[in-house]
């Protein structure tokens, strides 16, 4: 459906337009926090495409901060886990700073009033559970992390334990927040992969591939020389976007929420 609307089209900078490997396709999808319902139809878009391609290799990759914040977080790691695995396409699954921090309340309960600050909170309901109402209180929050273990299906804690850091394809580098400026790709620290902001956003110091991150949101998508930003705040805008590249293109598409339900608005990238 959307090969026909679009047709087919150390540190050394990378290209202005750098290319993806002939015969591959790839898209990306920016921060779903929660929208269950805007990521089925942006996933069903995009799988739609792919399929149709003419591609030998075909890869979807989510950049991270699949949970917190908007209202359906356990839907949506339930909806990725079911994703077919054995099919055609070659889904990638980035660690964001939200899913480290869940793991990291699994782990640790002390974690969880400092989660809640943050969207965590939204998670715990969307699982049926409730934070303490004395934040204090070190028990219930132990409570609450053995009782979020034993609603986590049957795969559902590996997928989290297995999500990677970062993805690298032709001239493009996948990471959830983005990389530290002057250090090689390949050679970053996981904390900066996952959190970094203002070092990276701020820098003009090139990389060797242009950066495609989430993380810091946008009104729209930012690019420059040096990175693509599709993290367009879906729990709070109603738009959740997808990067697709092959040879030297760059597309869109939108999950846009309309009073008439979820619109996919299909856009070029300059």
């Amino acid at each position: 459906m959307l090969t026909k609307l679009f047709g087919r089209p150390r540190t050394t900078p990378a290209p202005s337009r750098p290319e993806i490997p002939s015969g591959v396709r790839v898209w990306a999808i920016g921060d779903i926090h929660g929208r269950l319902d805007l990521l089925e139809p942006l996933v069903a878009a995009v799988r739609s495409d792919l399929e149709a391609s003419g591609a030998t290799r075909k890869v979807c990759i989510f950049l991270g901060d699949y949970i917190d914040r908007g209202p359906a977080s356990c839907e949506v790691i339930r909806f990725l886990t079911g994703l077919d695995r054995a099919g055609p396409i070659e889904w990638r699954f980035l660690k964001g700073n939200h899913e480290e921090t869940m793991l990291d309340f699994l782990d640790d309960p002390s974690v969880g009033p400092a989660w809640c600050t943050y969207g965590g909170d939204t998670t715990l309901r969307s699982y049926g559970l409730r934070p303490p109402a004395v934040k204090h209180v070190a028990g219930g929050w132990a409570s609450l992390s053995q009782d979020l273990a034993h609603k986590l299906l049957p795969g559902e804690q590996a997928f989290l334990e297995g999500l990677e850091l970062s993805v690298e394809i032709g001239g493009y580098f996948f990471a959830h927040a983005g990389a530290r400026p002057g250090v090689p790709l390949l050679k970053q620290r996981p904390h900066d992969l996952m959190w970094i902001r203002r070092t990276f956003l701020d820098s003009d110091v090139p990389f060797e591939r242009i950066v495609v991150h989430g993380h810091t949101p946008t009104s729209d998508v930012h690019v420059d020389a040096r990175r693509v930003g599709i993290d367009t705040k879906a729990y709070e805008s109603g738009m959740l976007t997808a990067l697709g590249l092959w040879k030297g293109e760059r597309r869109l598409l939108k999950a846009v929420e309309t009073p008439e339900g979820v619109a996919i608005r299909p856009e070029g990238l300059a």
